[in-house]
């Protein structure tokens, strides 16, 4: 897993249709994935299959504050805000600087699609061993 300077963003859209802030049902539903294709009961989610689940569908949370140094802690100036201003494009945190959102789509699809097949992968194992799907 790549190392990103910023917490990466959450998922964009699951199976083509967009989300919003994911629910504690969907949360949960996608831990209980989790430990079915780790080959363990799904009612029994542990802690770390919430966190991945959570992470997936989320992405990470960034609540730490910036750090307080001398240079940044006194106000030396006050801004100005110029109605002429226009301000200036920022990369989208936990992309690469050239990633578009078009490329972070097909990324995150693909994604989405292994995490499927290994999920149909496995209910397939259930079926043949006689467990409940």
């Amino acid at each position: 897993m790549e190392n990103y300077s910023q917490p990466p963003p959450g998922k964009i859209s699951e199976h083509g249709n967009g989300i919003g802030a994911p629910s504690r049902e969907e949360v949960e539903r996608r831990a209980r994935e989790i430990a079915m294709i780790d080959e363990r009961n799904p009612d029994e989610f542990t802690e770390a299959d919430w966190a991945q689940a959570r992470h997936e569908l989320m992405g990470e949370e960034n609540n730490v504050p910036p750090e307080e140094t001398p240079d940044n802690a006194d106000m030396t100036e006050e801004w100005s805000v110029i109605a002429s201003s226009k301000g200036h494009r920022i990369p989208r945190p936990g992309t690469e600087e050239e990633e578009s959102v078009g490329e972070h789509l097909v990324i995150e699809g693909i994604e989405e699609a292994t995490h499927d097949q290994m999920l149909e992968a496995r209910r397939e194992e259930r079926q043949q061993e006689g467990e409940n799907p």
